[in-house]
């Protein structure tokens, strides 16, 4: 198959690997073996080719392999718009996480604009019940996979905020350390703003008369604190809550306290009241919403890593999650404890079995059902 895949992955004393190599072909990887086996791990060395800290938010020092310690890498060679790249990705003991694209040393911000990827974890199943921090992550994952500019536009907003913060904190009051900051939190705040409009809009129109066997999801942005929009409006509303700011030592308002809104669309119930099932499939629906929306932008799916996102769906769902899948063209990274899990798939798959072995977790191929 051709498209966006990782062709080739390599890791070296990262979690439970000490080393380990999958060569792909682009199909779908379905990924089984007994729990803590190390599956999961394989999806987080995927993630790590994108800007962040992965779908666990590990540090560096959380990646490597134990008790060794000797720092961790991850190599991948990845297609992409009709391109090769290779990646390579990890950090020494004690040392932050370095990033190299062909070679040449470069930003993990960089990545957002050679390789789309998309995830579903179980840490999210509570998503829509829980803070809105949560809700913000998702949302700015979506965000970045359409507007890869938006990783560098948050990085500037909650720099110049820090640096704000750190003023608030000592109780500083003169208007004039505060102006350049607001301004420059103003400016990114407001790009920040743009883009997370800009996914939303797209994920909606991606949900209308698509064939899917999951509920679409009525999105709403709910902005921070005086839902000031635009950079001279955000600026204004910096320099107005100065005096309440200083009182909490923090920012108060502002994109960072923004959270995402979602209502199951035919039942017109919110999202936080829906039940267990309701709201992962809202999740699995938006993951697949945003993959169409991509496709349909750009001409190439994203890579979807899915971890053990079959388990509880019924044999119904769980054959409709694969149909779309396949159909997208997506290379969909997807954990189960058990093969019979990924029986739907049959040949349309690529199958790995791994278990733990006597030196650390073992990858195999494994069989086509």
């Amino acid at each position: 198959m051709t498209g966006v895949r990782v062709a080739r992955l390599q890791m070296s004393h990262f979690r439970s690997h000490r080393r380990a190599e999958v060569v792909t072909d682009g199909r779908p990887v379905a990924i089984h073996g007994p729990n803590g086996a190390g599956k999961t791990n394989l999806l987080e060395a995927v993630s790590l080719l994108s800007p962040g800290r992965g779908l666990r938010r590990a540090g560096a020092d959380d990646l490597v392999r134990r008790p060794e310690a000797l720092g961790w890498k991850v190599f991948a060679d990845v297609v992409a718009d009709r391109q090769a790249f290779e990646i390579v990705t990890g950090a020494e003991a004690g040392q932050s996480r370095s990033v190299q694209v062909d070679g040449k040393a470069t930003t993990q911000t960089a990545l957002a604009a050679i390789l789309r990827v998309l995830w579903l974890v179980p840490a999210m199943d509570r998503l829509w019940i829980e803070g809105a921090e949560g809700r913000r992550r998702f949302l700015d994952r979506a965000t970045l996979s359409f507007v890869p500019s938006h990783a560098e536009a948050t990085l500037r907003y909650e720099k110049a905020m820090r640096e704000r913060n750190r003023l608030l904190k000592d109780m500083v009051r003169d208007a004039h350390w505060y102006a350049a900051l607001e301004a420059s939190m103003a400016e990114a705040g407001a790009a920040v703003q743009a883009n997370r409009r800009t996914a939303i809009t797209a994920l909606m129109a991606a949900q209308e008369d698509a064939l899917t066997a999951f509920p679409a999801a009525t999105l709403t942005l709910i902005e921070g604190g005086e839902d000031a929009q635009g950079e001279d409006a955000l600026r204004e509303a910096f320099a107005a809550g100065r005096a309440r700011d200083l009182a909490a030592g923090r920012t108060l308002s502002g994109p960072h306290r923004s959270d995402l809104d979602a209502v199951y669309a035919d039942k017109d119930v919110p999202a936080r009241d829906c039940s267990t099932g309701e709201q992962k499939a809202l999740l699995i629906s938006l993951i697949l919403a945003n993959a169409r929306a991509l496709k349909a932008g750009t001409g190439q799916p994203p890579v979807l890593l899915l971890d053990e996102v079959a388990a509880h769906l019924d044999t119904a769902r769980r054959a409709a999650l694969y149909d779309e899948v396949c159909a997208l063209g997506a290379q969909a990274w997807m954990t189960g404890t058990e093969i019979q899990l990924f029986e739907a798939l049959g040949g349309r798959a690529q199958y790995l079995a791994v278990i733990e072995g006597p030196d650390g977790s073992v990858v195999s191929e494994g069989e086509v059902q």
